[in-house]
């Protein structure tokens, strides 16, 4: 599943590709988005903004409507010049905006809603810019609070909570946890208050870290551009623990494990030494 920084960095790439710019075609294989509002077609209208809440992507019209988009696990965007070939097949598309420079394509979106303005502010789904990590208005007394409502489930658990702290998915959980000497089993309640503000400005900048300008392209969306936590420039050596179960600790030397967590069954990466349990206790891997 695309994290925050992807979709933060697809939503700047659509922007400058159509933002501003008057809509030429409008097609979706989702009939309820072309019937969205009869008396105000996109067709004609210009794409007023385009930004990100957590991993959602929304793109608003001056129409005062608003696409919302989540990838899930299949999703992605594409940006094309007319008539340049497209890199997945045509009956993958879910979703078209063309202008007269640029053809927007989302393929295999598998959630996508319209969205008026007073129905964007009541969809709890799409999270506020107060707890999403890489909005401007990020509160981190906001998601302090509501971390502090998830007192008895364990932090690597609760990274994942899109309606506590929004953009973080699970490569960025693990990472975070070991950045942090935090083991992702341990339950909020056992953490002290230094060690939460540690966890969520962790998160901001790790996420932060990898949506910074990389190309002279700028219109580009997220892809062969490797993930990094170490600053290390090789991709084999990018990240800190995720997918290195067996490999032997970057900071220790002790072997990584992995560890299925949550209900959701999302696969977690640690060093158990690097990152023990409060109490001392081990967590099987």
């Amino acid at each position: 599943m695309p994290e925050g920084d992807t979709i933060f960095r697809t939503a700047r790439a659509l922007g400058r590709a159509l933002i501003g710019k008057q809509l030429t075609g409008f097609r979706s294989t989702y009939t309820f988005l072309t019937r969205f509002d009869d008396d105000t077609p996109l067709m004609g209208q210009t794409v007023a903004s385009v930004d990100s809440r957590g991993k959602w992507l929304l793109i608003h019209f001056s129409g005062g409507g608003t696409l919302a988009t989540h990838m899930l696990m299949s999703g992605s965007w594409h940006i094309y010049r007319p008539g340049e070939r497209w890199q997945r097949p045509r009956d993958h598309m879910r979703i078209l905006l063309e202008n007269s420079d640029y053809v927007a394509v989302g393929f295999s979106v598998p959630v996508a809603k319209m969205l008026r303005p007073q129905e964007l502010e009541r969809a709890l789904r799409i999270p506020s810019g107060a707890i999403d990590v890489l909005s401007p208005e990020f509160d981190p007394v906001e998601v302090t609070a509501r971390l502090g409502n998830q007192q008895q489930d364990q932090i690597g658990d609760v990274l994942l909570h899109q309606g506590v702290i929004a953009g973080v998915g699970n490569v960025f959980k693990s990472e975070i946890c070991f950045v942090t000497s935090t083991s992702p089993f341990c339950k909020v309640v056992d953490l002290s208050p230094e060690k939460v503000a540690e966890l969520i400005a962790t998160s901001r900048k790790l996420l932060k870290a990898n949506v910074l300008e990389d190309s002279d392209d700028q219109i580009v969306t997220f892809g062969g551009r490797h993930r990094r936590t170490t600053n290390q420039a090789d991709p084999s050596a990018s990240l800190w623990v995720y997918g290195r179960a067996g490999d032997p600790c970057r900071h220790c030397g002790e072997r990584i494990r992995k560890r299925i967590q949550g209900f959701d069954a999302r696969v977690t990466f640690w060093c158990p030494r690097c990152q023990p349990m409060p109490d001392g206790s081990d967590v099987d891997g």
